[in-house]
């Protein structure tokens, strides 16, 4: 793309030649020629030797290369690096590969020693990458992108543009057993499924289980960092957010807009509201219905609280040293009686 259409792509304002081709985006300092980078204020400004910048509408000094103005840089800056990702090695099917006789599949990559199951579909522009597993009756949207060791289990269904980040697990066994009394636990059925709506993106290492008996479900937007858990029967809106290493029990509901700190653990049945914002290692308990605002702390309340209860707790050496001076000042009064 070239620095005119760019601008005409990401609805900004150009100043000074739009004829320059951009093919990478970098950071400020690292930027060469055929980069684009940004500011968020101008006093970000530093030396570069980017052949384009996004700036603040209110920008206003005169550089020697074109600016893009814009609301928001940095949101110009991540749209235009998702449309210059490369799509590696468009066209290859890997001699290793296993496909199905009666898989549908017009990826357009396929990598070394991925094996895709019976009667699966997958779209066009898909990536599956080294050592992927795509199960039987799987459904998998156009310009996808499956990154290695991912494990995609039966009759699961992923949208369109979803990345699966490598070693993620979709439709594994959720955790459910019966007890039986002393002769241990009986597994549960696990037979329901997975659904991925459009544009999700799960990172490394995390694993989403399939429904009991109904389905697990990621509404469109959704974005999932590294080694997150998501049990079964779990539904998540859109937009959501949920940062690494935060465990959801089964049959909790996170609706739409929810912001989920890292290391958050929710038990089963909780039901986040949307526009709720829970900060990291927060604790949720079973059957909790969290409203919108921001909260914190285990088991979770609303951030005032919170930080009230945080100054009280700090105050107790305090209050602690104050009883310890008055029953010495009791004492020795008593004593001179």
């Amino acid at each position: 793309m070239n620095v005119a259409e760019i601008a005409v792509f990401v609805g900004g304002n150009l100043s000074g030649a739009g004829d320059a081709e951009i093919f990478r985006v970098s950071d400020l300092a690292n930027a060469a020629d055929g980069d684009i980078a940004f500011i968020e204020k101008a006093e970000n400004l530093t030396k570069t030797n980017a052949a384009c910048l996004f700036v603040p509408e209110n920008f206003d000094a005169a550089l020697p290369f074109p600016v893009i103005k814009v609301k928001n840089p940095k949101l110009a800056f991540a749209q235009v690096a998702a449309k210059l990702r490369p799509v590696a090695m468009r066209g290859e099917r890997h001699a290793t590969a296993v496909i199905a006789a009666s898989a549908n599949v017009e990826a357009d990559y396929i990598g070394a020693f991925v094996s895709i199951g019976e009667n699966s579909k997958i779209g066009k522009n898909v990536q599956i990458h080294s050592g992927a597993r795509i199960g039987d009756n799987v459904i998998i949207g156009d310009d996808t992108i499956i990154h290695p060791n991912c494990v995609v289990y039966d009759n699961a269904a992923i949208g369109a543009r979803v990345i699966l980040h490598a070693g993620a697990v979709i439709g594994a066994d959720g955790f459910g057993f019966v007890r039986n009394g002393a002769s241990g636990y009986v597994k549960f059925p696990q037979i329901g499924t997975v659904v991925i709506e459009n544009d999700v993106e799960i990172g490394a290492n995390s694993c989403v289980d399939r429904g009991a008996l109904g389905e697990t479900r990621f509404g469109e937007g959704t974005q999932i960092d590294n080694q997150v858990q998501i049990a079964h029967n779990v539904r998540i809106g859109k937009r959501v957010v949920i940062a690494a290493q935060t465990g959801v029990s089964g049959s909790t509901v996170i609706e739409d807009d929810c912001v989920i700190g890292g290391q958050v653990g929710m038990g089963d049945h909780a039901k986040i509201l949307s526009g709720a914002v829970i900060g990291s290692q927060a604790g949720v308990l079973p059957g909790k219905i969290v409203r919108p605002g921001v909260w914190w702390g285990t088991p979770v309340q609303p951030l005032d609280e919170y930080k009230r209860q945080n100054a009280r707790v700090k105050g107790l050496e305090r209050l602690k040293n104050e009883l310890k001076e008055l029953k010495k000042q009791i004492a020795e009064l008593t004593a001179e009686k």
